[in-house]
C-alpha cells in the first residue's frame, strides 16, 4: 500500500510540473490561434503522462529496456495527440473564419446566412444567435427607413400646409394695410380662422413631439366610457352638422376605464373629426364601446369613406399619412391618427383599422379597469 502511495505521489509531482509549464505556455499564447492552444493542451496531457512515468521509473529504478519501451509508447501517443489536436484546431478555426465572414455580411447591410456544413454545438449556437440578431437588425433598418420616409413626407406636407395659409394671411394683411379690402370684417374673420388652424397644427406637432420623446405625462382616473363617448359626440356635433353627417352612438356600455380623460377625449375627437371629414354628406358615423372577448374595452368609430386601399392600411397611423385625399385644407397635417396611436399606446392599449362595407372602422382597445365605477 505504501509503494502505491509513493508511486501516486511521484506521478502527481511529475504531471504537476508538466501542467505548470503548460499553463505558462497557454498564458503566453492566449492571444494566438485556437490551434496553438489545442496543441499545447495535447502536449501537456502527453507530457504530464511522460513526466509522471519518468519520475516513477527513476524512483523505482526500472531497467533501461523498460524505460525505453515506456518512453517510446508515450512518444507515439504524443505524436497522435498533437496531430489530432492540430486537425481539430484547424477545423474549428476554419469554421470560425467562415462564421466571421457570414457575420460581416449582415454587418454591411445584408442578411446573415449560416455557413454550410457541420459545426460544434457552441458554433451552431452562435450561428443561431447571429441569425436572430440579423433578423432584428433587418427589422430595425426597415423601421428606420419607414420613419425616415414619414419624416420626409411630414416635412413636405407641413411645408405645403403652412405655405398656403401664410400666403393668404400675408395677402389679406397687405390688403388691410393698403386700405383696398372691400370687406375688412370678412378679412379679419378669415385671418382669425387661419390663425386658429395654424395654432392647431402647431399644437399637434408639439403633442406628437412629446409622444415620440416619451414625455407625455398622463393623469389617469376612473372614467366611464359612456361619458367619454357622450362628450366626444357632443364636441363633434357642430362639425358633423356642417358636413351633413349623422352621428350615431350605439352599443355604448357604461364600462369603467383608468385613463387620462383629456388625452382620451383627444383620441376620440381626432377619430371623429377624421371620420366626419371623409364621410360624404348624408352619411353616418357610428361610435360604439363594448367589452372585447379578450377582456379589454374596444372603442370604435365607423365611417362611410368607402374604405382604404389594402396596401395603405399598415400606414394609416404613420406620421403624416393622409391617403389619396388632396393634401389641402381642411385635411389637416396628417398628424391626428399618429397622435391617436401614441396616446393609446401610452395607455398600454392598441389602435387598429379595418375595412368594412362602405367605409372603415377604427378601433381603440384599452385595458379594462378592475372593479366598478
Amino acid at each position: 500500500m505504501r509503494d502505491m502511495l509513493l508511486i501516486a505521489l511521484y506521478a502527481f509531482l511529475g504531471a504537476a510540473g508538466a501542467g505548470l509549464l503548460g499553463a505558462g505556455a497557454l498564458w503566453l499564447i492566449r492571444r494566438r490561434s485556437l490551434t496553438a492552444s489545442l496543441a499545447v493542451v495535447a502536449a501537456v496531457a502527453v507530457g504530464a503522462m511522460l513526466a509522471g512515468t519518468l519520475v516513477v521509473a527513476w524512483a523505482m529504478f526500472l531497467n533501461t529496456h523498460d524505460l525505453t519501451v515506456v518512453t517510446t509508447v508515450v512518444a507515439m501517443a504524443a505524436v497522435v495527440s498533437l496531430a489530432t489536436a492540430l486537425l481539430l484546431g484547424r477545423w474549428v478555426v476554419a469554421r470560425s473564419h467562415e462564421l466571421a465572414l457570414a457575420a460581416r455580411s449582415f454587418g454591411d447591410g445584408g442578411a446573415f446566412e449560416a455557413p454550410d456544413g457541420p459545426a460544434t454545438a457552441e458554433l451552431a449556437a452562435l450561428s443561431r444567435e447571429l441569425a436572430a440578431t440579423s433578423a432584428k437588425l433587418a427589422e430595425s433598418r426597415d423601421r428606420e427607413r419607414a420613419l425616415e420616409t414619414s419624416r420626409r413626407e411630414l416635412v413636405a406636407w407641413i411645408s405645403h400646409d403652412l405655405r398656403t395659409p401664410l400666403a393668404g394671411l400675408r395677402a389679406m394683411s397687405e390688403a388691410l394695410e393698403d386700405g383696398v379690402a372691400a370687406d375688412p370684417d370678412r378679412y379679419l374673420r378669415q385671418i382669425r380662422t387661419e390663425v386658429e388652424r395654424l395654432n392647431g397644427m402647431v399644437g399637434d406637432l408639439f403633442e406628437l413631439s412629446r409622444i415620440h420623446a416619451g414625455t407625455l405625462a398622463l393623469s389617469p382616473s376612473r372614467i366611464s366610457v359612456y361619458d367619454l363617448v357622450g362628450d366626444a359626440l357632443a364636441g363633434a356635433d357642430p362639425l358633423a352638422r356642417e358636413h351633413g353627417v349623422r352621428l350615431v352612438g350605439h352599443r355604448v356600455e357604461a364600462l369603467p376605464v383608468d385613463v387620462d380623460g383629456k388625452e382620451m377625449s383627444r383620441v376620440l375627437g381626432n377619430l371623429l373629426i377624421n371620420a366626419i371629414r371623409r364621410t360624404p354628406a348624408d352619411g353616418t358615423v357610428a361610435v360604439a364601446a363594448e367589452r372585447s372577448p379578450a377582456g379589454g374595452i374596444v372603442l370604435s368609430v365607423t365611417d362611410g369613406c368607402g374604405g382604404i386601399p389594402e396596401e395603405d392600411l399598415p400606414r394609416v397611423f404613420d406620421t403624416g399619412w393622409r391617403g389619396t385625399h388632396a393634401r389641402t385644407p381642411p385635411a389637416g397635417a396628417g398628424l391626428g391618427l399618429a397622435i391617436v396611436r401614441g396616446i393609446v399606446e401610452a395607455h398600454r392599449g392598441q389602435a387598429a383599422v379595418h375595412n368594412v362595407p362602405g367605409g372603415c372602422r377604427f378601433e381603440v382597445t384599452l385595458p379594462a379597469a378592475e372593479g366598478a365605477l
